[in-house]
């Protein structure tokens, strides 16, 4: 990308520069980072970590968990046992690998299709059927207590991510902010301001937008006429990253060297991982509607499993026996995750409002006290 100022009277008022003619005067790139092509075969020299089967397997092992978990849960919504949920297939190497990324004392923002970072730092499948089931206490994470609840709005907690990161600059904290957002909200206002007040302020934190091609059913290519969405960070003045989103070894390498910025100083990074929702967009949608199923049929030869099972199948670090085991004992922490999700009782209807303010408001209050059958009258 070219970006050339205006008329050469406006150069010269605004820089004091003397030109006759036009030049130009600010070139911006942006770079793309894949290790793995789609039949997981190296692409060039890996990162020191990818090189070392302690650090790439688990990776694969949170991937199976997260992919088995995510199949429970939408069968618990089409039987009636869950809310609306949003199935996060296709998409587990975005999510696994920007979380292995993170350290433990950063602070999380998530949206709503990030079940693979919430269960890889420590939030329980129990609490995200809870949250689903309509259940606030699911965000009382017994984890990472400073990570932030799920984010149903779109872009909103863009904004609350600069408010994190500004909290840590003023600190002192050696710590950063990650938000992941889908490539819908880049489109919205929330993120533009947010993108502006990081870049002008130098704030720790990392933008990871799960760029999965569709916004609901509105396409990428409907949302926006820019090339790539990690462009947009440059009009707030830092650096913008696009990855293969199916290569967790290309997402966490990426995701942790912008980390180690904005970590020293240096400012924010926006990092779009490029990949595919290979599910409805929620259990609520149909997604047969709006796009043909030739195009989905062909994302599944690129799906990030099976790309990292080849890998470290390939170097001997995996085999059938494993991968035979890590299912049993993948079926077996879900379903006890089920089970106790089975044997928690219900809230009250007051919770509504017990979750909602710290003191409630006296008009509030009455109507509590309706729904309680404490009023009288």
């Amino acid at each position: 990308m070219t970006a050339v100022a205006g008329s050469n009277v406006t150069r010269e008022l605004i820089t004091g520069r003397q030109t006759t003619t036009e030049q130009t005067v600010a070139t911006f790139q942006i770079r793309y980072r894949r290790y793995l092509d789609p039949s997981g075969k190296p692409i060039g020299d890996l990162p020191e970590f990818g090189r070392n089967p302690n650090e790439v397997v688990p990776l694969y092992k949170a991937m199976t968990l997260t992919r088995m978990f995510d199949a429970r849960a939408v069968a618990l919504q089409r039987t009636g046992r869950l809310g609306t949920y949003p199935s996060c297939l296709g998409q587990e190497a975005v999510a696994v690998g920007l979380a292995a990324a993170m350290g433990e004392d950063d602070v999380l923002l998530p949206t709503y299709r990030e079940q693979g970072a919430q269960l890889w730092r420590g939030v329980t499948m129990t609490e995200i059927l809870q949250f689903w089931g309509g259940d606030e206490r699911g965000s009382h994470y017994t984890g990472p207590r400073r990570d932030f609840p799920v984010c149903i709005p779109i872009a909103s907690h863009a904004v609350q991510a600069a408010g994190v990161a500004t909290a840590m600059k003023l600190r002192h904290d050696h710590r950063i902010a990650l938000c992941a957002l889908g490539d819908g909200a880049t489109s919205k206002g929330d993120f533009f301001e947010t993108v502006n007040v990081a870049g002008v302020w130098k704030l720790p934190v990392v933008f990871v937008v799960n760029n999965n091609q569709w916004a609901i059913s509105v396409s990428r290519q409907a949302q926006t006429s820019a090339e790539t969405l990690a462009q947009k960070a440059i009009a707030g003045g830092f650096e913008g990253e696009q990855v293969d989103g199916n290569d967790v070894i290309a997402v966490r390498q990426a995701v942790a060297e912008a980390i180690e910025r904005a970590r020293a100083g240096q400012g924010p990074a926006l990092i779009e991982a490029l990949t595919y929702r290979l599910a409805d967009h929620t259990t609520a949608d149909d997604a047969r509607r709006y796009r043909a199923e030739e195009e989905v049929s062909t994302q599944w030869s690129r799906e990030p499993m099976r790309r990292l099972r080849s890998f470290i199948a390939a170097l001997g670090w995996w085999n059938k026996s494993d991968e035979e085991a890590l299912i049993r004992k993948c079926k077996e922490k879900v379903e006890a995750a089920v089970a106790a999700y089975f044997t928690v009782p219900p809230e009250p209807l007051t919770a509504i409002f017990d979750h909602l303010y710290e003191n409630l408001p006296a008009t509030l209050d009455s109507q509590r006290q309706t729904i309680s059958g404490e009023d009288d009258g």
